[in-house]
């Protein structure tokens, strides 16, 4: 029979043993931090303007639906797609106020892709100062930044000044960036060196971003493909499932097809690119699309006044309402797969008759080579 001072021992000895076990085994089962949910995607493209950015300009209007394009390929480290949002600055044009800064903000922080295109496409150049570090500070001051540590915040800046111009000092707005979250990209257009020179690789350096040059006059070359055509035949059918409401609406869908012009003064191709665009989650419209608007309130659909609607639906009931934009989302989804099913086999196109795949000396390249490479840090892939 066992002392009870040694049963005692025992008993203390089990519970100490336990209390290790159960400590280390709680160590090692740590809870894994959850992928972030609803992450967003915020760029500020902030533009030269001044008289010998014609090249830079160009540029940015015939690559803009190639960079949405990537942008709305990326997914977010849950699986789902992020919202996207661009804004748009012009700076160092004489024809802006010089009480600003020779600054103006043309866009602030918006899903509507229309409106950026517009906007881009009304852009022209006039000579003038170019102040980087005030520019900077005012997007970071006017623009509604999220606060998350998730989601992927990045100002493009691009020139062919010396980056120290101006009263506001570049370090200054470039260390603000940076406690924001904001990640400053610079492109300097020009040679590589001289930017390095004059501070443009210094300011990114300090906001945690990238410093590249490009040859701002090269000419984008599109690669025609044997699904061209068929993606712009889709295209013309996407825009028929649009149903303009509100005040403005029959105007925002006259300004859809403006943009599909635009886009083609490029060429077709990068009308294609445009369609491509229109066929995914980035492209929405529910400010004026009974269609994108349904999907957030149902409701729209019965309280928008009858003389704001396209003729067809003017005399319909709410019921028939309802059932004809059914019929045209269907109808959008099955033609977006489409588009997508066919831009599948056209980048496979592409890729095999590039000789030019790794170019980084035009803006489109430049600028989905550093979202890339921040955006994986933050769990977005392109898998």
């Amino acid at each position: 029979m066992i002392p009870r001072i040694v049963k005692l021992v025992f008993v203390m000895f089990a519970v100490i043993i336990g209390t290790g076990f159960k400590s280390i085994h709680t160590e090692k089962c740590l809870p894994v931090k959850s992928p972030a949910k609803d992450q967003r995607i915020m760029l500020a493209l902030l533009l030269d303007t001044s008289n010998s950015m014609d090249g830079l300009i160009d540029q940015a209007k015939s690559q803009l639906w190639k960079i949405v394009n990537e942008l709305a390929a990326a997914k977010c480290g849950d699986g789902s797609r992020p919202s996207i949002k661009i804004a748009l600055y012009e700076y160092g044009n004489d024809g802006l106020p010089s009480s600003e800064g020779y600054i103006r903000q043309v866009s602030g922080l918006t899903d509507d892709l229309d409106l950026i295109s517009e906007k881009l496409f009304a852009l022209s150049t006039n000579g003038g100062n170019e102040f980087c570090g005030q520019v900077i500070k005012t997007s970071l001051n006017q623009l509604s930044w999220s606060t998350s540590p998730a989601d992927l915040k990045m100002i493009f800046i691009a020139g062919n000044e010396p980056f120290t111009q101006g009263s506001v000092s570049y370090r200054l707005a470039c260390g603000v960036a940076k406690e924001k979250g904001v990640v400053v990209n610079t492109i300097f257009c020009g040679n590589f060196d001289e930017g390095m020179r004059t501070s443009w690789k210094d300011g990114a350096d300090i906001a945690g971003g990238s410093y590249m040059s490009i040859e701002q006059n090269r000419k984008t070359v599109y690669i025609a493909t044997p699904y061209d055509d068929q993606i712009a035949s889709c295209n013309e059918r996407l825009n028929k499932t649009y149903l303009y409401y509100g005040a403005s609406g029959e105007q925002k869908k006259a300004a859809q097809a403006t943009q599909d012009r635009n886009a083609e003064s490029y060429g077709q191709a990068n009308k294609v690119e445009r369609a491509v665009s229109k066929s995914s989650h980035a492209y929405k419209n529910s400010s004026w699309d009974l269609v994108d608007a349904a999907k957030e309130d149902e409701e729209i659909i019965a309280s928008a006044p009858a003389q704001e609607l396209p003729p067809e639906m003017q005399g319909m009931s709410t019921e028939q309402r309802t059932k004809y934009v059914a019929q045209k989302a269907e109808e959008r989804k099955k033609i977006q797969n489409e588009i997508q099913a066919l831009n599948k086999k056209r980048q496979e196109y592409i890729a095999s008759h590039s000789t030019n795949e790794n170019d980084d000396s035009m803006l489109d390249a430049a600028m989905i080579k550093a979202i890339r490479e921040k955006a994986r840090a933050l769990n977005f892939d392109w898998k």
